[in-house]
């Protein structure tokens, strides 16, 4: 038997449907799915099987113009994750179609994509008409000269196991890169701090949506099988840490919650999570910060 494997990186802008698309594919959630924008930081890798291929996802966090450290080092990870991997996947959302980002993106492939299979996903297509999904399709393929265009909807499923088989065939013949029960590389440790964070981002998006960061300080087995995770939730400023908190501790009851019932359904045992809210002003511009979210703090200069 010939066994095939290989790392595929979703590109696009933020909120363009990569970690949707990661999660359909690997048929688990590795990755964090909001709709703030921005929300995927680390390069999280799902691992999918087709068949006889191993397919490693590097969801690379959105593609946008940066401004501050912290976005510097996101879109250097997400160039980063596209540059090492064996297929590229573009994605764009068809209702917004060519926007200045996506162009940015396109200019990008120029350089990144010699050499290397760049497929199309057209993403989120029961939001347009069938004329105007054709105009899109033609316009992106005279832009650049893709391998294959897919019309997907990651999130109904549509299109996708079509996308899947034709990785599949894509990705170099070579051994499994990774354990067959394994569907991330990414340690437990980070998987369950970007839990507790997409549980924060939900609830206080309006309020704090990048001031904060979640790390998982401490994990304890214990003897009746059951683990106890204590978590820091860094926030910048004094304020932030009453938000958090919310009446009474209401806010940070049911974020705790929320978080330990998905970690519970995720690890299929019981956990204890408990959660501390520490205010650290300068988090964005301190390196251990960055290489908790798998970032390189040198990429944000």
């Amino acid at each position: 038997m010939t066994t095939r494997a290989g790392f595929i990186a979703l590109i696009g802008e933020p909120n363009a449907g990569k970690s949707t698309l990661t999660n359909y594919m690997v048929g688990a959630k590795v990755s964090i799915v909001t709709h703030k924008v921005q929300t995927t930081r680390a390069r999280i890798r799902g691992v999918a099987l087709e068949g006889d291929a191993q397919l490693v996802f590097v969801d690379t966090p959105g593609l946008f113009q940066p401004r501050r450290r912290l976005d510097r080092a996101m879109v250097a990870a997400a160039w980063g994750g596209a540059a090492d991997a064996d297929v590229i996947v573009l994605m764009v959302e068809a209702h917004r179609g060519v926007t200045e980002g996506v162009e940015r993106i396109l200019e990008g492939l120029g350089d990144i994509g010699q050499g290397r299979i760049v497929a199309l996903a057209i993403n989120k297509i029961d939001k347009v008409q069938a004329e105007d999904l054709l105009a899109l399709t033609k316009d992106l393929n005279e832009r650049y000269s893709f391998a294959e265009t897919f019309m997907i909807s990651a999130e109904r499923g549509h299109g996708v196991d079509a996308l899947r088989e034709w990785l599949a065939g894509e990705v170099p013949e070579g051994p499994w890169l990774y354990p067959e029960d394994q569907i991330a590389d990414l340690p437990m440790r980070m998987i369950a701090a970007e839990i507790t964070r997409e549980k924060l981002t939900l609830r206080l998006h309006q309020e704090l949506p990048y001031q904060l960061t979640v790390e998982t300080e401490n994990w304890e087995e214990r003897k009746d099988g059951s683990a106890k995770i204590d978590q820091v939730i860094y926030v910048v400023r004094d304020g932030h840490k009453g938000i958090v908190l919310g009446k009474r501790g209401e806010t940070i009851k049911a974020i705790s919650q929320a978080a330990r019932l998905e970690l519970e359904e995720f690890l299929d045992r019981r956990i204890h999570l408990f959660l501390q809210i520490k205010v650290r002003p300068n988090w964005l511009e301190e390196s251990e910060r960055y290489s908790e979210m798998g970032l390189d703090f040198k990429d944000g200069n």
